[in-house]
């Protein structure tokens, strides 16, 4: 299902507004939480639908690993028990990633028809194909579905960039054609190129010519610095078309997110937010707060003033740092809901920066505040 987005208001590049599915309605910018094996990690399902900031922005789409969950418990098993959305007891939107990624972690055989790897759970073979990778995620059945890419590192050299847009283009020809769950799903390519400007015009070009239900840029954020991310999704993002969504993959930290959207992103994700909130980091409006440190102790005060989360209305910073650090599993959850929440704000902040023309009034305040964070999935 091609999905057009209808724009509600626009600052320069930036835009805000809503996308509608075969489900319903996503309104952007959007943050996706990550729930890699069918959970976001620490937060159960129904915690997660009933996150909300106070603007009212709320979890509108989650993500699901293709590679995790098509090993355990497997696509068979998920679409047997009704599909993802009924597995994990999720009523709104649902992607999917190809599982690319994680595959291309574990130093696979790659060849023109696929990825060939060993399960990190028990060591089997499998290869991943592109018709594979496409024909799991109808098996899964999350309203956004993406194609399997190569994702290169950063740096990687001028060769290796090139086999990866070709491999890329050739393999999303590939998944297009295997596409059948037209109706209920839609299908995104994925434009690679690296930090070569040029070479992401040209991946661009050549995945809208494919006519794709909405697109992705991918392989950014994986070890270059923003300054050299941001020229790099700019070109790509010039080349995609205006009326569909723009999903900037595995990218979370705030300068990065405003910054795209200023660009013209629309879609984002990251498991930055429950990754930090595992360890007792905090993400702040005066940056990342260690939960842990001793001055805490005897702390009364919520982790943040004003903010309309459940721990920050409920609980102390002082009984938080003790939950951290008798390694109390409740500590994880009580600050993943804070993380999200916080990230929750910041998109319902951008969308509103975008409708009243004041998106470079936030950029600069954002920046004041995270500039020394860079880009990437912490």
């Amino acid at each position: 299902m091609k999905l057009h987005l209808d724009v509600t208001a626009t600052d320069g590049r930036a835009r805000a507004g809503t996308v509608r599915t075969a489900r319903g309605e996503i309104t952007t910018p959007v943050f996706m939480p990550v729930g890699t094996r069918g959970s976001v990690r620490s937060v159960t399902t129904h915690e997660v639908a009933r996150l909300s900031s106070a603007d009212g922005t709320v979890p509108e789409v989650l993500l699901g690993n293709t590679y995790h969950l098509m090993l355990r418990p497997g696509a068979e098993t998920v679409a047997e028990l009704g599909g993802l959305h009924r597995f994990m007891g999720w009523d709104g939107h649902l992607l999917t990633d190809s599982g690319g990624f994680q595959v291309f972690s574990l130093d696979p055989k790659v060849t023109d028809e696929g990825v060939a790897f060993k399960s990190a759970y028990d060591g089997d073979a499998y290869l991943l194909t592109p018709e594979g990778a496409v024909e799991t995620q109808e098996l899964l059945g999350a309203d956004i579905q993406m194609v399997l890419d190569v994702c290169p590192p950063l740096p990687s050299p001028p060769h290796v960039l090139r086999a990866a847009v070709d491999r890329t283009a050739d393999w999303a020809a590939r998944a297009r054609a295997a596409h059948r769950r037209t109706g209920d799903q839609s299908l995104f390519g994925i434009v690679q190129g690296g930090d070569d400007p040029e070479l992401r015009r040209e991946a661009a070009r050549r995945t809208v010519a494919l006519d794709f239900d909405g697109y992705a840029v991918g392989g950014l954020s994986v070890g270059e610095t923003r300054d050299a991310m941001l020229p790099a999704l700019a070109a790509a993002l010039e080349e995609l078309p205006a009326d569909q969504p723009r999903y900037l993959m595995g990218v979370g930290d705030p300068v990065s997110i405003v910054e795209a959207v200023a660009l013209g992103v629309d879609m984002f994700d990251c498991v930055m937010p429950t990754r930090l909130a595992r360890h007792g980091t905090l993400l702040t409006s005066e940056g990342r707060l260690n939960i842990k440190r001793a001055e805490f102790a005897r702390s009364a005060e919520p982790l943040e003033a004003g903010c309309p989360c459940p721990t920050c209305t409920r609980y102390e910073r002082g009984y938080l740092r003790h939950l951290c650090r008798v390694d109390e599993p409740a500590a994880a959850t009580l600050c993943s809901i804070h993380n999200l929440t916080w990230m929750l704000t910041l998109v319902g902040r951008i969308r509103s920066a975008v409708a009243s023309g004041t998106l470079d009034a936030l950029r600069s305040d954002v920046a004041a505040v995270w500039a020394g964070t860079g880009p990437g999935q912490d």
